[in-house]
C-alpha cells in the first residue's frame, strides 16, 4: 500500500540514504554538488520544510519509507518534483504516489521538469495526465554537463 504523509525527522536519514546512489542521481540530474555533504542537505531540507509555500509529503510501501513528493514555487507556478529509492524503481510507487499528491495538491496549472532522458520519470508525469510544453537547457551537477529538461504541466 502506498500512502503519503507529512514528513517526520527519521524520514530525513533515508531521504539522505537514497540521495547517495550515482545511478538515482545522474537520473535526476540536478541533484547537490556533493550529495555526501550532510550538512548542505540537512540546509536544504530544513529551508523546505520550515516554507509554508512549499508542501512535501514522505512516500511510503507497507509502511516503509521509500521517497517524497514536493511542490515548491518557480516563477510563481507550481513546480512538481519526486525522488523514489533506486531498490523501488519499476514497481508503480512513483506513479501511485504522483497520482495520490496530485488529488490532494488540486492547485493548476502545475509543471514538472525532466532531464530528456529520464524516460521512466516522463511515463509517470504523462500517466498523471501532464503533457509537454517546452524544453530547457541546464547545467546538471550529477552529471557535470549541461543537460536539455523537458518542462511537463498538467492545467
Amino acid at each position: 500500500m502506498i500512502e503519503l504523509r507529512p514528513v517526520e525527522p527519521a524520514d530525513l536519514d533515508k531521504f539522505f540514504e537514497y540521495q547517495q546512489d550515482p545511478e538515482a542521481n545522474r537520473m535526476a540530474g540536478f541533484s547537490a554538488k556533493n550529495p555526501a555533504d550532510r550538512g548542505v542537505f540537512d540546509h536544504y531540507w530544513q529551508s523546505l520544510l520550515n516554507d509554508k509555500a512549499v508542501t512535501v509529503r514522505t512516500v511510503t510501501a507497507d509502511g516503509e519509507v521509500v521517497g517524497n513528493v514536493v511542490v515548491y514555487r518557480t516563477d510563481d507556478v507550481p513546480e512538481l518534483s519526486y525522488w523514489t529509492a533506486k531498490s523501488h524503481w519499476g514497481r508503480g510507487i512513483t506513479t501511485a504516489a504522483v497520482e495520490q499528491f496530485l488529488r490532494e495538491f488540486t492547485e493548476r496549472p502545475i509543471r514538472a521538469r525532466v532531464v530528456k532522458d529520464n524516460v521512466g520519470s516522463i511515463k509517470v508525469l504523462e500517466k498523471a495526465g501532464f503533457r509537454r510544453v517546452g524544453e530547457a537547457q541546464g547545467f546538471a551537477n550529477a552529471r557535470a554537463a549541461v543537460v536539455t529538461e523537458e518542462i511537463l504541466e498538467l492545467a
